[in-house]
C-alpha cells in the first residue's frame, strides 16, 4: 500500500479543485512541508478536514501532482487503473477497427483521468511514457492494468523525468511481450511511417498532427511547392508528396533528420531524389531563400515550443511572430502557411494575435482557412484547457 498524507487546501483554491481542476500546485497547500517522496498518495481536505480529492505527488514542469479520484475511500491500485484504461479504450474503439490508421494514442494523461502518463498504440505494440518519478512509482499497478485490458504484441516505455524533463536513456525501453522490429511499419490514413520503439526519446512521428497532415494531403498539396521547416522525420513532407506536391523541401538542424526523412519517403514509394532534404538551421535557410528569391506555395511551420542551438535560443511565446514574418516572406501570394505550435503557455486567441501582428508588421493581408487543435484520441479534460496544447492555423497570404 502506498503511503497517504492529508494536505490542507488554502480557501481560495478549494472551489477550483472541487470543480475538477486536476493539477496540484504547491502554493495551493497550507502544509506542503509534510510531503517528501514522490509517489505518495495525497488526500486534499479543507481546513475542517472535509475531503476534496485524492491525488499523488509527482513533479513535472506543470506542477507537483495530479488528482486521481473524487472518492474518499477509492484505493489507487491495479483495479483503479484498469477502470481508467478500459474507459480510455472505449473512447477510442473505432480506431482499432481502422486498417488505414494503426498508430494513435490510447491514454492521454489527465484527459483520461491520470496525469503524468501517456500510452500510445503502434500496430499491436503499446508505448508508455512516464513524465514524473511520482507516477512511475505506480508502474507495477499500471502495467498490470494494461496487460489485463488489452491484447498486445509487446510493451515499451519511455522515462521523461530527469531534472529537466528530458528522456532518461537506459539503452533498453523494452518491458515485456515480443520485441519489435526496428523499425516497425505503421499506417496513418493510408500513409506508412517507420517507427522505432527502442531508439531514444522519439519514435519517428508526432501522432497529434494526424488530422493536419491529412488535410495537407487531401486539400492543399496537389501541384504545389512545399517548404517544411523544423521537419524532424519529414512527416508533413511525405503527406504533401503523397498528395501530389510538385516538390518538397524539408529543413531541420538535426543530422539524423536526413536519413530518417529519406526512409519515410522510401517506404511510401516516393523517389527521394525528387525531394530536397537540408540539414541546416531553419533561420539560416530563411536568409538563403530570401537571397535566392525562393518562393513556396505551401509553408509548414511546426517548431518546438523551446529549442536551443549553439547560435540561438527559440521560444514560441517570444519568437513566433518573427518566425512567421520569415515564413510570410518566402510564401507566394495566394499561398498557404500552416502555422503550428505545441506550446501550452498561450491560447489559440493569443496565437491568432501573433499571426495578426506578423502580417501587420509586414503590411500584409491574410485569411484564415482552417484551425485545428488536438484530435479525438488526445482526449482533453474540460476543466484543464492547458491540456489542449496544440494550435494549428492554415493561413492564406493575400498580400
Amino acid at each position: 500500500m502506498k503511503q497517504e498524507i492529508n494536505l490542507i487546501v488554502k480557501p481560495e483554491f478549494i472551489k477550483t479543485y472541487r470543480e475538477g481542476y486536476p493539477l496540484i500546485s504547491k502554493e495551493s497547500i497550507v502544509n506542503w512541508d509534510k510531503v517528501s517522496d514522490e509517489g505518495v498518495v495525497l488526500n486534499l481536505v479543507d481546513a475542517k478536514g472535509k475531503f476534496i480529492l485524492k491525488g499523488y505527488h509527482g513533479i513535472q514542469n506543470k506542477g507537483y501532482g495530479w488528482a486521481l479520484s473524487r472518492k474518499k475511500d477509492e484505493k489507487i491500485d491495479a483495479n483503479y487503473f484498469s477502470k481508467k484504461i478500459k474507459s480510455a479504450l472505449e473512447h477510442r474503439k473505432e480506431f482499432f477497427h481502422d486498417a488505414q490508421t494503426t498508430a494513435f494514442r490510447v491514454f492521454n494523461g489527465e484527459g483520461d483521468g491520470v496525469g503524468g502518463v501517456t500510452i500510445d498504440y503502434f500496430d499491436g505494440f503499446y508505448l508508455l511514457t512516464w513524465y514524473s518519478l511520482g507516477i512511475y512509482e505506480f508502474k507495477t499497478e499500471i502495467l498490470e492494468a494494461l496487460k489485463n485490458s488489452v491484447e498486445y504484441k509487446g510493451i515499451y516505455q519511455k522515462k521523461r523525468f530527469d531534472a529537466k524533463g528530458k528522456y532518461l536513456d537506459e539503452k533498453d525501453d523494452f518491458v515485456c511481450g515480443e520485441k519489435a522490429d526496428a523499425p516497425i511499419l505503421v499506417r496513418e490514413n493510408g500513409v506508412n511511417f517507420a517507427i522505432y520503439l527502442d531508439d531514444g526519446a522519439m519514435v519517428g512521428v508526432f501522432l497529434d498532427q494526424r488530422e493536419v497532415r491529412k488535410k495537407i494531403r487531401d486539400k492543399y498539396a496537389q501541384g504545389k511547392t512545399v517548404f517544411n521547416a523544423f521537419s524532424y522525420t519529414g512527416a508533413f513532407s511525405v503527406f504533401a508528396a503523397v498528395g501530389g506536391a510538385k516538390k518538397t523541401t524539408s529543413v531541420d538542424l538535426a543530422k539524423r533528420s536526413l536519413p530518417k526523412t529519406k526512409e519515410q519517403f522510401s517506404i511510401n514509394g516516393i523517389d527521394v531524389q525528387s525531394q530536397e532534404i537540408v540539414v541546416e538551421d531553419v533561420f539560416n535557410y530563411f536568409k538563403y531563400a530570401l537571397k535566392k528569391n525562393l518562393l513556396f506555395d505551401l509553408v509548414v511551420l511546426d517548431p518546438p515550443s523551446f529549442a536551443r542551438s549553439k547560435k540561438r535560443t527559440f521560444s514560441a511565446s517570444k519568437d513566433y511572430v518573427n518566425l512567421l514574418k520569415e515564413a510570410i516572406q518566402i510564401t507566394k501570394k495566394g499561398g498557404i502557411i500552416v502555422a503550428s505550435t505545441n506550446s501550452a503557455n498561450f491560447s489559440m486567441m493569443t496565437f491568432s494575435d501573433f499571426i495578426a501582428k506578423a502580417f501587420k508588421e509586414l503590411k500584409g493581408k491574410y485569411e484564415v482557412k482552417e484551425r485545428f487543435s488536438l484530435p479525438k484520441d488526445f482526449r482533453v479534460l474540460e476543466n484543464f484547457k492547458e491540456g489542449n496544447y496544440l494550435k494549428v492555423v492554415f493561413i492564406k497570404k493575400l498580400k
